[in-house]
């Protein structure tokens, strides 16, 4: 549950709550402005991405200038994109002209900043061959080799993947700005699951070559070899810990 609301799927979330008979502790109806966020920046409609933030939170993109950039120099390559996909010969002059009023006033500030500007920029001397090359694999979850060659360095600016992250780094700021957690709890516990398994095989502890997460209802070999029942396990000072939280405790009182 705690996942599906903070990541913004609020139609699963009701779901579960309904078949799981609990009660959500954050209202439903909320998360949608985070979703219409979020599918404007995977469709590439920056310009209302941004509208909706300033809507749901108009000090947000003042107050974190990496947020705002990154959202700016997004909708920049998706004008660039725009100019050569289409047959309008005047969107080059407008995505330049973007640039120059919108994300010029950022160099001065972070020599980051400026880099960035200057990849994006970059993307106008790449051929029109290759813009719809790229356009007939946006589809794929990772560029191929024919648009990595063509755009180089400047692959990662045309991929889909720059809209995922963009979107993930919205929702995060947007939750932190109303007090709430950046990201679900599940995420903490899978690094510390795996922060845990390293530090195990570090101090040399044996351990099996894939340890499961559990999921599939099958009895570990671990537990089975120690008597457990795979239900619950007791902690170092006795109390008891119960699934993925008795893993990471199995794994974190480690011996000096």
């Amino acid at each position: 549950m705690d996942y599906l609301i903070t990541e913004g799927y609020p139609s699963a979330a009701e779901k579960f709550a309904a078949e799981a008979n609990i009660q959500p502790k954050a209202d439903l109806s909320c998360i949608n402005e985070r979703v219409q966020i979020r599918e404007s920046i995977h469709r590439g409609d920056l310009q209302a991405a941004i509208e909706l933030i300033n809507e749901l939170n108009p000090e947000l993109l003042d107050t974190d200038k990496k947020l705002h950039f990154s959202l700016l120099r997004l909708q920049l390559v998706e004008l660039i994109r725009q100019s050569f996909t289409s047959s309008d010969p005047g969107l080059v002059g407008k995505a330049i002209e973007f640039a120059q009023n919108n994300l010029a006033p950022y160099a001065p500030l972070d020599a980051q900043f400026k880099v960035d500007l200057e990849r994006a920029m970059a993307l106008l001397i790449v051929p029109k061959e290759s813009w719809t090359q790229a356009a007939t694999s946006g589809s794929s979850s990772q560029p191929t080799t024919s648009v990595q060659n063509d755009f180089g360095a400047l692959a990662e600016l045309v991929d889909p993947s720059l809209r995922r992250k963009v979107a993930k780094d919205v929702n995060e700021a947007i939750l932190q700005s109303q007090d709430q957690r950046r990201e679900a709890n599940i995420r903490y516990l899978v690094r510390a699951r795996a922060w845990a398994e390293q530090l195990a095989r570090e101090k040399k502890i044996e351990l099996p070559e894939n340890l499961p997460l559990g999921l599939d209802g099958e009895e570990t070999p671990s537990r089975s070899q120690n008597g457990h029942n795979g239900d619950t396990e007791m902690t170092e000072n006795g109390s008891e810990a119960t699934g993925a939280d008795a893993e990471i405790t199995r794994y974190t009182n480690l011996p000096s």
